[in-house]
């Protein structure tokens, strides 16, 4: 067999099924898909142009953010230690009323999908204006991106009533309509900033394109309330009425959803995006998310944008997921490591409608693959490598990122003068790990 690349693995982690760890395996690429994983052993007749050699790594899907807003790079670290709303009323929309524009949006995303990509996220989903221009900078960094025709309830740069937001979403629509990799959500902000007609055309767009709706839902104890007295009802369950949930419909962050909400959101096959760090940050709550794994709802990870973050880490934001979700059940049993790395990679291409070509490493998938050292001091020693990714491996330890088999990201590991090398911490540790 002749194929463009071969990249043995210490482990391969290829999602499906879930929780399977493949030891000493490699990934056959050729045409930007994958051909093949097999035992390393097995492939001594295999020829490749390429052949990388990473039997410290385990190997896996690139990971999907599921919602970040990519130009709000370009706002990092401003309104530090506000509530939400006051967040978004004295510091955001006031800022993104003087910069929004084509070039805002654009370098903005350029900036996020570098980082992005560095730190092993290979496709995001985005959530904001102008997202022609978004979708351009994310591709541009080497990255595959679903982006949202945004509707919201007052004027922007971008359109000033519910239909010059709908024609736009309709045009981004038709922009995108031929481009594999790059895919169109329809935007509605949130329920408190988007009226019921705004909505019924939100869901009659949807239809017609049969796309994914992105929509921030029940992401503070005020929304709840405020919904309750100008609707009489709690957001999901207006939504719910308005005919928008099904299968299609992604709700972020979900931070305040009573169990009547999560079982709408289970019974419609709708996904959730939990975004933690974000969450925190903004004091909204804590995202019953082990109920929601429970009840069969498909989680994935976001990261949000970094002007509440403030960093596109989502390995980092998965290992916060696993840690506040098992204290806030009170149960070490929840949130196991293989349904976590799950939501980052798997649940995400779920959510967007994309796993038929990403999210797992199978074969004729798309060849969307990281590579993450745990060969090094900071991992060591590996006991269990699925473990060691969670909770011992940050984004500084992704060396590899290939993108439709393209190496994207390649990266020197540089590590300095440290009291304790490299080969010896492995030689200590697996001095010890063998006494067991």
């Amino acid at each position: 067999m002749h194929v463009k690349t071969i990249i043995k693995g210490g482990w391969v982690m290829p999602m499906a099924p879930k929780g399977a760890l493949l030891p000493h395996h490699s990934i056959l690429i050729d045409e930007g898909k994958i051909v093949a994983i097999l035992p390393t052993q097995d492939i001594q007749d295999c020829q490749a142009r390429e052949v990388v050699e990473l039997p410290d790594h385990i190997v896996l899907p690139g990971l999907v953010n599921a919602h970040t807003h990519a130009p709000m790079h370009l706002l990092r670290g401003m309104g530090a230690d506000l509530p939400l709303m006051d967040w978004l009323q004295t510091k955001i929309w006031p800022a993104e009323g003087k910069l929004m524009s084509h070039e805002f949006c654009y370098e903005g995303s350029l900036i996020a999908g570098s980082e992005m990509i560095e730190s092993g996220i290979t496709c995001a989903s985005d959530h904001y204006f102008f997202s022609e221009d978004v979708a351009r900078g994310l591709t541009e960094a080497g990255m595959k991106c679903s982006v949202s025709g945004i509707v919201i309830g007052f004027p922007s740069a971008m359109a000033k009533t519910t239909d010059e937001y709908i024609n736009c979403a309709q045009a981004l629509f038709e922009r995108f309509s031929d481009n594999p990799n790059v895919r169109v959500t329809v935007g509605p902000h949130a329920p408190y900033t988007v009226d019921d007609d705004a909505l019924i055309k939100v869901r009659e767009l949807a239809q017609k394109h049969n796309a994914y709706i992105h929509m921030h839902v029940d992401e503070t104890q005020t929304e709840i309330e405020s919904s309750l007295k100008q609707y009489g009802m709690r957001p999901i369950e207006r939504l719910q009425n308005l005919g928008l949930l099904n299968d299609h419909f992604i709700s972020v962050h979900t931070v305040h959803a009573d169990n009547n909400e999560l079982e709408f959101l289970a019974k419609a096959g709708a996904s959730t995006v939990h975004c933690p760090c974000s969450n925190l940050k903004l004091a909204s709550g804590f995202s019953p998310i082990a109920k929601m794994m429970t009840m069969g709802i498909n989680v994935a990870m976001g990261t949000d944008g970094v002007a509440s973050n403030d960093k596109v880490d989502l390995l980092g934001e998965t290992r916060l997921a696993a840690m506040l979700g098992k204290s806030v059940c009170q149960d070490t049993t929840k949130m196991k490591v293989a349904d976590m790395l799950y939501a980052a990679t798997m649940g995400g291409a779920k959510a967007l409608g994309w796993d038929d070509r990403i999210g797992s490493l199978e074969k004729g998938k798309d060849a969307d693959i990281i590579a993450v050292d745990l060969g090094s001091i900071d991992a060591l020693p590996v006991f269990d490598p699925a473990s060691q990714l969670l909770y011992s491996a940050g984004r500084e330890d992704i060396t590899h990122v290939w993108v439709d088999g393209k190496l994207v990201v390649k990266k020197q590991q540089c590590y300095g003068i440290r009291p304790v090398s490299r080969e010896k911490a492995q030689k200590i540790t697996k001095t010890w790990q063998n006494r067991i």
